[in-house]
């Protein structure tokens, strides 16, 4: 069994919201548990896990770690290994690239690279919805409670969108690099401030935001039409050349291009031959 599905979030909510993701597979008792090589993607998540757990590898040197069962998810830089259990069912809340910071004033520089549970915010409140959403078996509900509860975060929270905020959005849409003063005129502050500030509200620079969107594109670029070569995703996203794209992938997973292409094959949706795009 599988679901991969993304379902746009309400249109009152979409300022905080880029999108829900409903992930769900489900083994068979004799099958092998596949794990996924999870790449850098421009996304800072609310996860609710409705069944079994999920653990994360960060380096083969690190014992693995449980994420909890309402886990926040700060932007990456690098490759995890994620392993599911035998029914794993997720909601997973892609939040908008500064939206963590406007919900909690926790400075997602704070998070880079790592999670927390998120009970340490918002407590009994966030418990109470997953217990409700755990209850469910329709997807659709649990978006219904889990939007609820982020309605009742904005109302409590006080940081107004900024054009700081607007500009990190845009940046999720370009396939050309920026031109960083620009985009700190378009945010009313100095090249300095402008760093600074978006490196407080996203958790990396706006160069290395810029990078890992590209990036995470050329993934889907290829697992979307597979019959095309390297060089022309290359191209089509900006990169100068077919190397440029090689220094990327080395950084952000320790792979060539091929190289992740396999490893990536062994991810779960595989298993029901299903390409995440």
């Amino acid at each position: 069994m599988v679901i991969l599905k993304d379902v746009l979030p309400s249109l009152h909510l979409q300022e905080y919201v880029r999108k829900h993701q409903i992930i769900r597979f489900k083994f068979g008792t004799n099958e092998v548990l596949p794990f996924k090589a999870y790449v850098p993607r421009p996304e800072q998540c609310l996860v609710f896990y409705l069944r079994d757990l999920q653990n994360v590898g960060y380096s083969n040197d690190v014992p693995l770690q449980k994420h909890p069962k309402c886990t926040l998810n700060g932007q990456h830089t690098l490759l995890t290994n994620r392993y599911i259990g035998r029914d794993f069912w997720a909601l997973q809340i892609v939040l908008q690239p500064t939206a963590l910071f406007r919900l909690t004033g926790l400075p997602s520089s704070e998070l880079t690279n790592t999670f927390i549970d998120a009970e340490a915010i918002w407590g009994s409140n966030i418990r109470s919805v997953h217990e409700a959403i755990s209850n469910l078996d329709d997807p659709f509900g649990a978006i219904r409670l889990a939007e609820r509860f982020l309605e009742e975060c904005i109302k409590k929270s006080k940081r107004p969108l900024l054009g700081i905020d607007k500009v990190a959005q845009v940046l999720l849409y370009q396939n050309r690099a920026p031109v960083m003063d620009s985009l700190a005129n378009d945010a009313c502050l100095s090249v300095r401030q402008f760093h600074r500030v978006f490196t407080e509200r996203v958790g990396v620079s706006p160069k290395t935001f810029d990078r890992i969107t590209r990036f995470e594109k050329a993934v889907k670029f290829k697992n979307a039409q597979p019959h095309k070569d390297w060089l022309t995703i290359a191209l089509e996203l900006g990169y100068y050349d077919y190397q440029h794209l090689v220094r990327d992938f080395k950084e952000f997973t320790h792979l060539t291009p091929n190289g992740f292409l396999i490893a990536e094959g062994k991810a779960p949706e595989r298993a029901f031959g299903v390409a995440e795009v």
